[in-house]
């Protein structure tokens, strides 16, 4: 078996993704797809372009600076994409990008389960509580 370098070593890590690790770079994407701002926007942006005060209207109470922040990361992953419109007042529009769109049937499931199963968890966490008071 001939001998690998180091560098070879690492090229070879870097393809082999392992999330349970604190080094890998696919837990900073984790990270911000499980963001609950993230998930809510994505799944308003499913229907089509909207402008930010639509999404502030939409998405109930993320304040003007989580959805500026939120906005951003997300257009700096690749997942939104920005559109001004040179009008008087400008335009701005906010949009999924293919790779965006792509995430959205993972999102979607999330939310829809989340809706489906709140009653459930609610009851759990009644009952957890009711015997860690006791």
């Amino acid at each position: 078996m001939p001998t690998r370098t180091a560098a070879e070593i690492r090229a070879e890590a870097r393809q082999e993704y392992d999330a349970y690790l604190a080094a890998c770079p696919a837990r900073r994407l984790l990270d911000r797809i499980s963001d609950k701002w993230v998930s809510l926007l994505l799944s308003a942006l499913a229907d089509g372009p909207m402008r930010y005060g639509d999404l502030a209207r939409r998405v109930a109470g993320v304040s003007q600076k989580m959805l500026t922040q939120t906005l951003r990361a997300l257009e700096r992953d690749g997942l939104v994409t920005r559109t001004v419109t040179p009008t008087v007042p400008i335009r701005v529009d906010y949009e999924l990008t293919p790779l965006g769109e792509s995430l959205l049937p993972v999102m979607r499931a999330v939310k829809d389960w989340a809706e489906q199963h709140i009653e459930a968890v609610d009851a759990a966490r009644e009952s957890y509580d009711s015997r860690a008071g006791a």
